[in-house]
């Protein structure tokens, strides 16, 4: 099983937070706001704990919930305290009329994380694609992206520990390509499947 640290305490932190305790993961929450870390700890229950907001993460594999303008910041404010530790984005960086991407070019969140990310630190993109209802509550497929074989390897060993199945879309570079997933996923659910209880996934054919 997996050590993890999610900084953020909003929705998707408190929907992998439940499955991770329910895939036998050690948990820690770190929040600016330490009563709501504190809340969302006691309420995640088993044994998580509630960090103070930017010592040391107790986890190996560190998951910024956070809204996608947050990341770069929290993880350059963070600096050495991640260093060697596994930094997983989740974060969509949709514009404000969710027809685009918010930074417009050829990069991601998690490729911008790379470049502040201390030495020894493995950054990998990952459920960005599944909308936190259908997370909390389907067996979506998790997409990975990263240049650091270990630290995907850590991250997709976490995955089906929550009783999800990874898959590796390849480097880093590809996190922009899962952003646009992240964006086309909303759009399906806005326009031809109508609905927010479905994501994007593979299904294997032989014949």
């Amino acid at each position: 099983m997996s050590s993890i640290t999610l900084i953020g305490t909003g929705n998707m932190a408190r929907t992998i937070g439940t499955l991770a305790v329910a895939g036998g993961n050690t948990v820690e929450v770190m929040g600016r706001d330490q009563s709501k870390a504190d809340d969302l700890a006691k309420a995640l229950g088993g044994g998580t704990t509630a960090g103070k907001w930017g010592a040391v993460p107790a986890g190996d594999i560190v998951i910024t919930a956070l809204l996608y303008d947050g990341v770069v910041p929290v993880v350059t404010w963070y600096g050495d305290a991640l260093a060697g530790k596994v930094i997983v984005d989740i974060s969509n960086p949709f514009n404000a009329t969710f027809d685009g991407l918010a930074h417009g070019e050829e990069t991601s969140i998690a490729g911008e994380v790379a470049k502040v990310a201390p030495a020894g630190a493995g950054v990998v993109k990952a459920f960005n694609t599944i909308f936190g209802n259908v997370l909390e509550k389907g067996r979506p497929n998790v997409f990975i992206a990263g240049d650091h074989t270990q630290a995907k390897a850590d991250v997709a060993a976490f995955v089906e520990s929550l009783g999800l199945r990874p898959l590796d879309v390849g480097g880093l570079k590809m996190a922009h390509w899962l952003e646009g997933m992240g964006l086309v996923t909303v759009s399906l659910a806005r326009n031809g499947v109508g609905h927010w209880d479905f994501a994007l996934g593979v299904d294997e054919f032989t014949g």
